[in-house]
């Protein structure tokens, strides 16, 4: 039998391993974590436990008990040097862990400022991991002065966190609209009144020259010479793959672990899924970040890993809440030509088209939407423009045919 050894514990590699047992897997299964937590969600970290509102164990995927019930060792707060790919062994300090199959599921890092502009100066965070939000968390008091970086999901969140803590909140986003690099201008002119109408400060087309302060951040240079005064710096200018170990031990490298449409990688023994593995997709290469993707990814590699040779075809799935909004994403916009509008005011949704090719949907409190649209995508319909956009058409009649 087997040993399967899984590096990163965290949404994809807690799914990995609980797919292998369910599917009857009987060998030793090791999971092995670089931070001192059992594997734990990331989208409330910045919303939900931020606020103070959820605790730790709250995050948790699953209780010690279950590792304990399913016999799967789960080995936290350590660190892996290299992978002997030889030997077939995983080494960290004076460890040795050998396996007959390995799966990487290393996740993602978050893009940070460069120390040269101030980026390493206390009270200048990102925001991924429970240490990180531990860490701000004791600084969101109301009548604080908070800079987001990036005007992206991760920062318009932990904007609206700030806000809703009484914070003074300034968003600077260098692009020409928040949002520009994952959603159309329409869901970008619904969020910038958003948080506009919630009292934060949104500069557009403004980047970050300098941070400023002597044992910790007090000021900022904005890319046009106007100075701000800061408590604190948000940084959200997106993530990478977290590929070091799979450069040192030489696997194929393609906008992150490459792997087949199995998830097999470059060496027949090792797999990856998750954030930091790219896989086929019709007719390119992608790589997604989300939950979603964390999840299926790594459960149809699971199943590959025992053998089953099947591909893996995703159905994208997001989500952000960010005050009482509450944003569902299905699909993937890339490629887009033209924009259908259904609702209006808090309660309305996007559809993504090419052609007469419904690509995606955003939906802002609108449920019925995301869900018809997420099943048009998962059927492989396209559903008729017109119809959308009327009011007056049930939108499951869409689904019929």
């Amino acid at each position: 039998m087997d040993d399967i050894v899984v590096i990163g514990a965290g949404q994809a590699g807690a799914s990995l391993v609980a797919k292998l047992r369910k599917l009857g897997f009987e060998g030793k299964i090791t999971l092995i974590g670089e931070e001192p937590a059992l594997p734990y969600e990331r989208p409330p970290l910045s919303k939900a436990y931020l606020l103070g509102d959820v605790g730790q164990e709250r995050l948790y995927l699953r209780p010690a008990t279950f590792y304990e019930e399913n016999n799967i060792e789960v080995i936290t707060d350590l660190h892996v040097d290299t992978i002997d790919r030889g030997g077939k062994e995983v080494i960290a300090g004076d460890r040795r862990i050998p396996y007959d199959k390995l799966a990487l599921t290393t996740g993602s890092i978050p893009r940070r400022l460069p120390a040269a502009i101030g980026g390493d100066l206390p009270g200048v965070f990102t925001v991924r991991t429970l240490a990180d939000v531990d860490a701000m968390a004791p600084m969101f008091k109301e009548g604080a002065r908070a800079l987001v970086v990036g005007g992206g999901y991760i920062g318009l969140e932990a904007a609206a966190v700030a806000r809703k803590s009484g914070m003074d909140v300034t968003v600077v986003e260098m692009a020409d609209r928040i949002l520009q690099r994952v959603a159309s201008p329409e869901t970008s002119d619904y969020f910038r009144a958003l948080h506009t109408d919630k009292g934060v400060n949104i500069r557009e087309g403004v980047g970050l020259q300098k941070l400023v302060g002597d044992d910790h951040v007090s000021g900022a240079v904005l890319s046009h010479g106007e100075e701000l005064a800061v408590d604190v710096v948000i940084v959200g200018i997106g993530i990478a793959p977290a590929i070091a170990l799979a450069e040192a031990c030489e696997l194929e490298i393609e906008n992150g672990i490459k792997t087949d449409a199995q998830g097999r990688t470059s060496d027949e023994d090792i797999w990856s899924a998750g954030d930091c593995a790219s896989f086929p997709y019709k007719g390119g290469r992608i790589r997604l970040e989300s939950v979603q993707n964390a999840i299926d990814q790594a459960e149809c590699v699971a199943e590959n890993m025992l053998g089953a040779g099947k591909d893996y075809l995703p159905y994208p799935w997001f989500w952000s809440d960010q005050y009482d909004c509450k944003l569902q994403i299905a699909g993937l916009s890339t490629g887009y030509d033209r924009i259908i509008t259904r609702g209006e005011g808090a309660a309305v949704s996007f559809w993504y088209f090419k052609g007469d090719q419904f690509l995606a949907v955003d939906s802002m409190n609108d449920a019925r939407s995301y869900m018809v649209g997420k099943r048009l995508l998962e059927m492989g319909k396209n559903p008729d423009a017109e119809a959308i956009a009327n009011p007056d058409t049930e939108l499951k009649t869409l689904l019929r045919g």
